[in-house]
């Protein structure tokens, strides 16, 4: 895939088509914004509570989650909170770092988050609610803080604990009973969330969870070959299921078996086709705007399986020089629509310019 060197605006910023993008502090300023204005921001919303009787009829999100009732949606405010996390963390020095940190004290207080885990006991038919896809957020978000050696985030991280633990729980349960792989490219995804558990794992060194994750990606991916990836995206994906897979994989295998495994995975008009830049027809159709957010979560994962490739794989130069075609083309995006993608879109653009 080739694209001219052709200046895009993303303001304030001017981004050349075949440059890397970076996260400099401008541009993580510029990106902060969307959460810090949306975490507590009530309405619109979207909640996934199911209504067990006409007493539960008035809540309110904020009444739900006290911590996470913002940004539309439960998971997109985990997130939210994960991103300005990640900022505090890899850049203390931002002009808003104050801001950021007083919006953080405020959502995870022991209070918040106590009653958020004990959503999941106080209310009826609550075992799903947001299987996989907020429980991995969610882990993101812990394993953030506990890789950080910061006194603020070992406060924060402790009083995360309770709803951590009713998420891991939970996961542990429902691991062994998922038969069949969810591979939509929207929330569902199964490969998707079991990187971010995996990841959460080793980070916090829980080898039970860990092994319970390496076999159970074996089980549903390792015999999967010549995926039907010339048939991506549906119309409202931000995941690449095959990527997804892919980028999974990567951390379960040994080098030497990953590059047998790709190389079985993708036939060469499914690899042509994941290279090809989403078109996204009305940024401000809540579900269209999806499509952005694929340019994000595809260039995540071709740096990632870039990088756990061999110097002499040919997919690994291609996967580099397409992932900063996906981000040059996200990027303006982001600033172009409306709340529809302003909800969640600069998260997945921060954890897509992670080096």
């Amino acid at each position: 895939m080739k694209k001219s060197l052709v200046a895009i605006i993303f303001s304030p910023f001017l981004i050349y088509a075949q440059e890397v993008p970076k996260l400099t502090d401008e541009m993580a300023v510029k990106l902060s914004e969307k959460p810090i204005h949306c975490i507590t921001q009530e309405y619109p919303n979207k909640t996934a509570h199911i209504i067990n009787n006409a007493g539960e009829v008035p809540l309110t999100p904020k009444d739900l989650h006290p911590a996470f009732y913002g940004c539309f949606d439960w998971h997109s405010s985990v997130h939210g909170h994960w991103m300005l996390v990640r900022l505090l963390k890899t850049k203390p020095d931002l002009s808003i770092s104050n801001d950021i940190e007083k919006i953080l004290d405020n959502s995870f207080t022991k209070e918040n988050l106590q009653r958020e885990a004990d959503y999941f006991t106080k209310y009826q038919l609550t075992g799903t609610f947001e299987r996989t896809y907020g429980w991995a957020w969610l882990l993101k978000l812990d394993e953030e803080l506990i890789t950080w050696d910061n006194p603020k985030a070992k406060i924060w991280h402790q009083n995360l604990k309770p709803l951590t633990d009713k998420i891991l729980n939970s996961w542990k349960a429902f691991l062994p009973k998922q038969t069949y792989p969810n591979r939509t490219g929207v929330h569902p995804n199964t490969a998707f969330a079991m990187v971010f558990a995996l990841d959460w794992a080793r980070a916090a060194g829980d080898k039970v969870f860990e092994n319970q994750l390496i076999e159970k990606a074996e089980y549903f991916y390792s015999n999967n070959t010549k995926t039907p990836a010339y048939l991506e995206p549906d119309g409202s994906d931000f995941f690449s299921p095959s990527l997804e897979i892919a980028d999974l994989m990567r951390r379960v295998l040994p080098q030497k078996e990953f590059v047998a495994w790709l190389n079985n995975f993708y036939e060469k008009r499914s690899l042509e086709n994941i290279e090809k830049i989403p078109v996204v027809s009305d940024l401000s159709d809540y579900q269209t705007v999806h499509l952005v957010g694929l340019s994000f979560t595809k260039a995540w994962c071709m740096k990632g399986i870039a990088k756990s490739l061999p110097d002499n794989h040919p997919l690994k130069k291609e996967f580099r020089k397409t992932a900063t075609i996906f981000l040059n083309n996200g990027l303006p995006l982001l600033f172009q629509g409306n709340y529809g993608g302003d909800h969640w879109l600069a998260s997945f653009a921060v954890y897509a310019l992670e080096d």
